[in-house]
């Protein structure tokens, strides 16, 4: 134990030391922050539907995800390119539109599903 009064324990007496990243005013936010990645860990464990197949499930649905768009743009694209030909390939346009949009729609939902706090 330390024989400082509690004033000097936590450094808010110490001169210069109102920077500090552990200063009384940021430690009650780190301590939230600590706890609220405790709670998060202790769910975690909890929680017994993460097997394999939950794992393969979440894959899959990635995967559609980001694959029924790309299929959308592609076939919009050829569609777009047997009416009106031109140099430029809609197909591919559309198909890297497509993927692009997947992607974001798949980060998304991860982002959400993952209850990230920050």
């Amino acid at each position: 134990m330390s024989e400082l009064p509690p004033e000097q324990e936590n450094g808010s007496e110490i001169p210069g030391n109102q920077g500090h990243p552990l200063h009384l005013h940021n430690r009650s936010q780190i301590e939230k922050r600590i706890a609220s990645q405790e709670t998060r860990k202790l769910k975690a464990r909890e929680e017994k539907h993460h097997t394999i197949w939950f794992g393969l499930g979440m894959f899959g649905l990635i995967g559609w995800s980001v694959a029924i768009p790309a299929v959308i743009g592609a076939l919009a694209g050829m569609w777009i390119d047997s009416r009106w030909p031109s140099r430029y390939s809609w197909s591919l346009m559309l198909l890297i539109g497509g993927i692009t949009l997947g992607c974001f729609n798949a980060w998304k939902w991860l982002h959400k599903e993952g209850n990230v706090d920050r």
